[in-house]
């Protein structure tokens, strides 16, 4: 148990920004690490969702409550899907060799096609909370860091990374995380249809859109990496809030 323990910990310690007073790295435990994605997600998601309804009962401007709401997720993360998202931006935008592709993708140095498509990105998530309705149902929210991440950690787990992933190391959990991963990604996407109603549709939105990005990125990478899958979940979430926004 105390190796599950250590792997929640360290999973909260890496994809989460809220502090925790648990920083201790266990070896033996890191490969347990992705099966608490999810539950990072749940924490990010309940915060984001009682942040909406927080602000509904304020006599803020809906530009303010809407930039909130763009900001929240983007600061419970400290940016570390962001930063992938930009990472990958570069890179597959260069339209060069699969190797130059990689070198930038292992760049620090910002490019412009990232600068430009991230501000792309969120002016479109600002635009599409600006937009919602006020009646929308704020728990949709909750699942949207829930589904993204049960995706990312089951593509992650299952897929050919690259050979300078992180994850391309064994990993002798593959199989029954794989299996665990699955079974809360189509818990969460039946959750969504029987408790919000057509706002289950919010689950669909975000898995078919971390799919179709992952797909682009890695066909372009030949592999998948953190990077890649944050690049994903990163338009993942934009696509689920626009069906949030919109439906």
């Amino acid at each position: 148990m105390k190796k599950y323990f250590d792997a929640l910990t360290m999973c909260f310690s890496m994809f989460c920004a809220i502090p925790s007073p648990f920083k201790k790295w266990d070896e033996e435990a890191k490969n347990h690490i992705l099966i608490f994605l999810p539950l990072v997600g749940a924490v990010i998601g309940g915060i984001w969702t009682a942040a909406a309804y927080l602000l509904r009962l304020t006599n803020l401007p809906g530009v303010i409550c809407a930039a909130i709401l763009t900001a929240v997720p983007f600061l419970l993360t400290g940016g570390i899907h962001f930063d992938g998202f930009l990472d990958v931006t570069d890179a597959v935008k260069s339209y060069k060799s699969v190797e130059e592709r990689i070198r930038i993708l292992k760049d620090p140095n910002v490019g412009s096609f990232a600068v430009l498509y991230a501000i792309l990105l969120v002016m479109i998530q600002f635009a599409l909370f600006a937009g919602a309705k006020p009646d929308a149902n704020a728990f949709a929210l909750l699942l949207i860091p829930i589904i993204s991440r049960s995706a990312a950690a089951l593509c992650v787990t299952t897929m050919k990374p690259l050979g300078t992933s992180e994850y391309s190391k064994a990993n002798p959990a593959k199989m029954p995380q794989a299996i665990t991963l699955a079974v809360i990604l189509a818990a969460g996407i039946a959750a969504g249809f029987i408790f919000l109603g057509r706002y289950g549709f919010v689950s669909v939105a975000v898995l078919a859109g971390y799919c179709l990005s992952l797909l682009r990125a890695v066909k372009s990478l030949k592999g998948i990496s953190g990077d890649i899958s944050g690049y994903a979940l990163t338009i993942a979430e934009v696509c689920g809030v626009a069906v949030f926004a919109l439906i």
